[in-house]
């Protein structure tokens, strides 16, 4: 068809051969080939040179749409690969919002204006199932280092360690870092759901000898601190669930292990490599490092 719009268009097969870099005779060869297909003349002799019948006009137009069309699939797809255009949707869980999704966001929308982004919080039973799903393209997630995840890429954002809140005023607040042993005899205010962090706190535990004794659990940080600032017992809540300060609590460090959650980015391996995602990783990574 296109070879028949440039018949149509210069007025005759030698001029058409010419501007398409063809032989007259492979034009012709194209242009009868596709009278047969259609049953019907395209061109008719006039003079030297041809012009269309109905059909080869018709036909000719609907050329001319296609190769618009083309065009504008090709800049439409070098726009999406340059990152110009497109959409991604996000998944985060709450104490990643504010520190790491949130400035990431602002310094991605400043290079690519043109990019829409669907940000919500993750389901925090199974965070990566949206992405592994196709119904997100990336979530920020905690998992340990290293761990496999079939059908993922794993992207280290930072470690986030855990801090123990004490009542102010408690015994251990005179000393400036705790061993997690320190802990063992306390009550517990339990900060975390059951997942990742939970296992991070936990794990820690085991490794310092002991399993905690929870008192009250609330599965949310601030929460935690009211009521360890209550006296009603002591917490681990990471750096990041810290913003915001009860007055009534002592925060301090704690070793011997430090407990520590590790954040990631995670993408479907089939979409690693793409432009656009790309940059929004990066954009997290240096978020991270903020």
């Amino acid at each position: 068809m296109q070879v028949l719009r440039a018949v149509v268009d210069h007025g005759s097969v030698s001029a058409a051969a010419t501007a398409l870099g063809y032989t007259p005779s492979a034009v012709s060869q194209q242009v009868a080939a596709l009278e047969r297909e259609t049953g019907t003349a395209l061109l008719e002799r006039v003079g030297r040179g041809v012009r269309p019948t109905a059909a080869g006009l018709l036909l000719a137009g609907h050329a001319a749409v296609i190769d618009r069309q083309v065009a504008e699939a090709g800049a439409a797809l070098a726009d999406l690969r340059a990152g110009c255009s497109g959409s991604l949707t996000v998944r985060y869980f709450a104490t990643a919002g504010a520190s790491l999704v949130a400035p990431a966001v602002a310094a991605f929308r400043r290079e690519h204006p043109g990019v829409r982004l669907d940000l919500g919080m993750t389901d925090p039973e199974d965070p990566l199932t949206e992405v592994l799903d196709g119904r997100a393209d990336l979530a920020v997630v905690v998992r340990p280092r290293d761990a496999p995840h079939p059908g993922l890429r794993l992207v280290h954002l930072r470690d986030d360690p855990y801090r123990a809140v004490l009542p102010a005023g408690h015994r251990l607040a005179a000393k400036r870092v705790l061993d997690l042993a320190d802990l063992a005899d306390e009550p517990w205010v339990g900060a975390e759901p059951e997942g990742p962090c939970r296992a991070a706190v936990l794990g820690a535990c085991d490794a310092a000898g002991f399993r905690p004794s929870v008192a009250v659990d609330t599965e949310d940080y601030a929460t935690a601190q009211g009521f360890v600032a209550a006296g009603l017992g002591v917490a681990l809540v990471p750096v990041l669930g810290l913003a915001h300060r009860h007055p009534g609590v002592t925060v301090r460090r704690v070793r011997s292990p430090e407990p520590v959650r590790a954040l990631h980015a995670a993408v479907r391996e089939g979409a690693w490599g793409q432009p656009v995602l790309a940059a929004l990783v990066a954009a997290l990574r240096a978020a991270a490092r903020q």
